[in-house]
């Protein structure tokens, strides 16, 4: 989502980035990407985690949880015990896992301020998982691009394609792969103002279809299939 699309119409988006950032370092990789959008940790436990473990990774990048914190209601208890269910099974087995952590979007958007205090529940777990259950660090986001409103696409809810972009190579230096740009830097002039118009625009247009579809107990990633549930070889160009 907010991603440039591959040239057939695909969308993208940061995991394929990275896995071409990994490929064009190691030559060759394999790749497989399971995720739904729309998908809360009870979803991605009963569905990914299996298929994930029985590809034998060496890299699992996670993204879970988030969902979970955007629902009125949340068990804080039930969420950890479900991200270590997630998480542990492969770092027992030695995989490296990196985790995208939820950064301070109070400066992007207005829900920013009344996620505040869950999007920082949530990373306290995800360092609890770092600590305890072998999970690589989250990268630390406070005063980087991932703050600015070009990162994000218009719905405020995804990243915008400097966002993948930047996502991609922070979450390959994680991974060892040298930096070829400064991933944390802001980019040159300043972003666009919010104004009552764009406020506006943006309610009508995401808030309220969102808000719609929750009231319906329906979901973004309904009826929605994983990008890349096999593994395909990505080699790197010479």
């Amino acid at each position: 989502m907010g991603d440039h699309p591959w040239p057939d119409g695909t969308p993208r988006g940061w995991a394929d980035r990275l896995a071409e950032l990994l490929a064009g370092h190691h030559g060759e990789v394999d790749y497989a990407n399971l995720a739904v959008r729309g998908h809360r940790s009870s979803e991605v436990l009963a569905t990914q985690v299996q298929p994930a473990l029985a590809l034998e990774p060496d890299v699992l990048t996670l993204t879970a949880g988030m969902n979970d914190i955007l629902r009125p209601r949340l068990d804080v208890a039930a969420l950890q015990q479900r991200l270590v269910e997630i998480v542990a099974p492969f770092t027992a087995k030695g995989v490296r896992v990196v985790v995208v952590p939820i950064p301070d979007i109070r400066g992007v958007t207005p829900a920013g301020r009344l996620l505040q205090s869950r999007r920082l529940l949530l990373n306290g777990l995800y360092r609890h998982l770092s600590e305890e259950h072998g999970m690589i660090p989250p990268t630390v986001t406070t005063g980087t691009v991932f703050e600015d409103r070009r990162a994000w696409a218009e719905d405020r809810l995804h990243l915008s394609e400097l966002g993948h972009t930047r996502l991609s190579v922070a979450a390959a230096e994680l991974l060892g792969v040298p930096a070829t740009i400064d991933w944390a830097s802001l980019p040159e002039g300043r972003p666009p103002r919010r104004t009552l118009r764009t406020e506006v625009t943006w309610t009508r247009r995401y808030v309220w279809p969102w808000t719609w579809r929750r009231l319906r107990g329906r979901s973004s990633g309904d009826g929605r299939s994983a990008k890349h549930p096999d593994v395909v070889r990505l080699v790197a160009e010479r």
